[in-house]
C-alpha cells in the first residue's frame, strides 16, 4: 500500500516562503478550518481572522503554513517556523521537473526560461550543468529565499 507524503521546511518565515513555492509550483494555500475561500479571497487574510477569532496570539500568527497541488497529485509543502537559521547545505532538495521530455539546446531554453521566472520571485540562481548524455539531460541548480537548494530539471 503506498503513502502520501508531505514535505516540511523549516522557515524563518514560514508565509513567505509558502508563497515562493506555492508560484513556483502551481499550487494554492489551503483554507483554514471549515472554511471555503470565495474567489479571489486572500488564504492569508482569512487565516489571520481564524487565528484573531481563536484568540491565538498575534506574535504566533505566522509559525506554519502550507501550500496543496489543486490537482491532489503532487505532496503537500508544508513550512514551519524555527529559530535555526540554514547551516549546511541539504541531505534532500526538489527537482522542478519543467522540461523532462525535451533535451539539448531546447531543454536548457525551457530551463532557463523556468529560471528567470523564479528569480523574479526571489529564487537565486547557482550553477548551470549542461547536459552530459547518456547520464544527465542537464540542469540548473537554485536556490530558494531562504537558501534551501533546488533543482530545475
Amino acid at each position: 500500500m503506498s503513502r502520501t507524503i508531505q514535505i516540511t521546511f523549516d522557515a524563518a518565515d514560514p508565509e513567505g516562503l509558502s508563497r515562493f513555492w506555492a508560484q513556483a509550483l502551481g499550487y494554492r494555500h489551503p483554507p483554514p478550518p471549515g472554511r471555503e475561500l470565495a474567489e479571489g479571497e486572500d488564504p492569508f487574510d482569512a487565516w489571520r481572522a481564524f487565528l484573531a477569532e481563536n484568540d491565538v496570539p498575534e506574535d504566533q500568527w505566522n509559525s506554519a503554513s502550507a501550500a496543496e497541488d489543486p490537482d491532489g497529485v503532487g505532496p503537500r509543502l508544508f513550512f514551519q517556523r524555527v529559530a535555526d537559521g540554514k547551516s549546511s547545505k541539504n541531505r534532500v532538495h526538489i527537482d522542478v521537473r519543467v522540461a523532462p521530455e525535451l533535451v539539448g539546446d531546447e531543454r536548457m531554453g525551457a530551463l532557463e526560461g523556468e529560471c528567470d521566472r523564479l528569480v523574479a520571485l526571489g529564487a537565486t540562481r547557482v550553477q548551470r550543468f549542461e547536459p552530459a548524455p547518456p547520464t544527465s539531460n542537464g540542469f540548473i541548480v537554485m536556490q530558494d529565499p531562504e537558501g534551501n537548494e533546488f533543482c530545475l530539471d
